[in-house]
């Protein structure tokens, strides 16, 4: 989940950035975040589509490559999601016209399976692909977030609570920032999972059967 030429109070003449106005373009920018977190799950007949970003993600600079995740079902305990921003190291050469942020859904659960994960960065003529968890067992995770700028699949939701302010989440132990839009539900399962993220973080993370190696093509 960029920054407006007009947002910027540095871009005006060259003037020194203030703290307060700086303070200001972050308020109108989680604005936004809250506004794409809006999720289309429940008006779209079991198509999870998804958006917002995140909490741990936001801890380390992004490299602004997008990967793609795939896998033929999730399953977890303790969901959690809000929108908010990440960023990229400064210069990056990847920023583009963003301005080296990325509005993105943080997902966040505190125990999650998955089957046949497959995962794919495009490096451009070809593709770096990790694939795990196709045999008897599963790769799992705990503590698991996403950085995501799509999600989809088809969703089902255990106790699910809709407009939670993002600083009081309670399911999978995150929190996110005051005034964003969020939900939580106990339970989440997700069949024919695909993400487009930008970071991912967990506590730990088990993957059997891992293949690591260039192709080209994706998942």
């Amino acid at each position: 989940m960029a920054s407006s030429p007009d947002l910027n109070p540095s871009s005006a003449g060259g003037l020194p950035e203030d703290p307060a106005s700086a303070s200001r373009v972050g308020r109108v920018r989680l604005r936004r975040a809250a506004v794409m977190a809006v999720p289309a799950t429940l008006v779209a007949a079991g198509l999870a589509v998804l958006t917002a970003e995140g909490a741990l993600g936001v801890q380390f600079a992004i490299s602004g490559m997008p990967f793609t995740v795939t896998a033929t079902e999730l399953n977890g305990t303790g969901f959690e999601q809000f929108g908010s921003l990440d960023n990229m190291a400064e210069d990056s050469p990847n920023q583009g016209d963003t301005g080296g942020q990325v509005l993105v859904v943080t997902s966040a659960i505190k125990n999650a399976t998955l089957t046949k994960l497959c995962q794919s960065v495009d490096l451009g003529g070809t593709n770096l692909l990790i694939t795990a968890g196709g045999g008897a067992d599963k790769v799992q995770a705990r503590d698991l977030t996403t950085d995501s700028t799509e999600l989809s699949g088809d969703a089902a939701f255990n106790r699910i609570e809709i407009g939670n302010d993002a600083s009081t989440l309670t399911k999978a132990g995150v929190q996110g920032p005051k005034g964003v839009f969020s939900q939580q539900a106990d339970t989440v399962r997700i069949a024919n999972l695909r993400q487009t993220n930008y970071a991912t973080t967990a506590g730990v993370f088990k993957l059997p059967g891992l293949k690591l190696r260039f192709s080209g093509s994706g998942c």
